[in-house]
C-alpha cells in the first residue's frame, strides 16, 4: 500500500487537536469566563483518566504480561508507571514563569507534553494499521479523533486565559497534533519490521501514569479552585458520554 494514504490519515487523527482549539473563538461575558475555564478543565481531566484506564493501562499491561510473564511483567509495569507519575513533577519544575496567571499556563504546557507522548504511539498504531488495513486504519483514526477534539480543549483554553494569545494557543494545540504524523513517518522509517507490543505497552503505560497523576494533581485542584461545581459535574457528565461513545461505538 502507499505510504501517503496511511499518513494522511495519521495526521487528520492528530491534528484533530486543533479543532478543540476552536473554542477560544467563542466570546465569553466576564462572569462566565470562570465557568467556562471548570468546565473545559473538568471534561480534559475526565478525558485523561478515562482514556488511561480503560485504554492505556489494559493494552500496555496485556502486552507487557505476555512478553515478560505475570511477575516480572508486574514490577516492569509498575517501575513505568511510576516514572509518568513523577515525569509530571520534572516537567513541573523546567516550566518557565512566562505568565502571570502561571497555573493556566503550566496546565496547557504539561497538558501540551503529556499528550504529544500520548499521540506519538497513537500516530504509530494508526499508521501501521492503515497501512495493513485501511478498513481497521480508518475505524480507530475516527476514535482518536473523538478523544483528540476535547485534548485540544485542555490545551488551547488554559493557555489562551494565561496568555490572552490565541495565536499561542492555537500554536500550542498544533504541535501537540504534529506528533501524531511523526510517529507515523518513524514507523515507516524504522519500526515497521522492528516495534513490539512490549515497546508500545512501554510508552503507553508511561503516558497513563503522567495523564492520570496530570489529571488528579494538576487539573482537578484547578477546576475546584473556581467553585464553580454545576460545571465540574457538567464537564465529568461529557466527558464520560464522549469516553462511552468511543469505547462502545468505535
Amino acid at each position: 500500500m502507499s505510504f501517503l494514504m496511511p499518513l494522511l490519515i495519521s495526521s487528520i487523527a492528530g491534528l484533530s487537536t486543533v479543532l478543540g482549539s476552536l473554542v477560544i473563538f467563542k466570546k465569553w461575558q466576564r462572569e462566565n469566563i470562570n465557568k467556562f475555564i471548570t468546565f473545559c478543565l473538568s471534561l480534559s481531566l475526565i478525558i485523561m483518566i478515562g482514556i488511561s484506564v480503560t485504554e492505556l493501562v489494559p493494552e500496555a499491561s496485556y502486552a507487557i504480561l505476555t512478553e515478560y510473564k505475570l511477575v516480572k511483567g508486574f514490577f516492569i509495569s509498575l517501575i513505568i508507571f511510576t516514572l509518568g507519575i513523577f515525569s509530571v513533577c520534572f516537567i513541573n519544575k523546567k516550566i518557565e514563569k512566562k505568565s502571570n496567571n502561571l497555573d493556566l499556563y503550566r496546565l496547557g504546557i504539561l497538558s501540551m507534553l503529556a499528550l504529544m507522548l500520548h499521540n506519538l504511539p497513537e500516530g504509530i498504531v494508526t499508521f501501521l494499521s492503515s497501512y495493513q488495513n485501511m478498513e481497521v486504519g480508518l475505524k480507530i483514526s475516527i476514535a482518536i479523533m473523538l478523544h483528540n477534539i476535547p485534548e485540544g480543549i485542555s490545551i488551547a483554553v488554559p493557555i489562551y486565559y494565561a496568555t490572552g494569545s490565541k495565536k499561542e494557543a492555537i500554536k500550542k494545540t498544533f504541535i501537540s497534533g504534529l506528533a501524531e504524523p511523526l510517529g507515523a513517518v518513524l514507523a515507516f522509517l524504522f519500526l515497521r519490521n522492528f516495534i513490539t507490543n512490549a515497546m508500545i505497552g512501554f510508552i503507553l503505560l508511561f503516558v497513563a501514569g503522567l495523564m492520570i497523576t496530570l489529571a488528579i494533581n494538576e487539573l482537578l485542584p484547578k477546576a475546584l479552585s473556581y467553585y464553580e461545581n454545576k460545571y465540574i459535574i457538567l464537564g465529568f457528565i461529557i466527558g464520560m458520554l464522549l469516553l462511552f461513545i468511543n469505547h462502545f461505538v468505535f
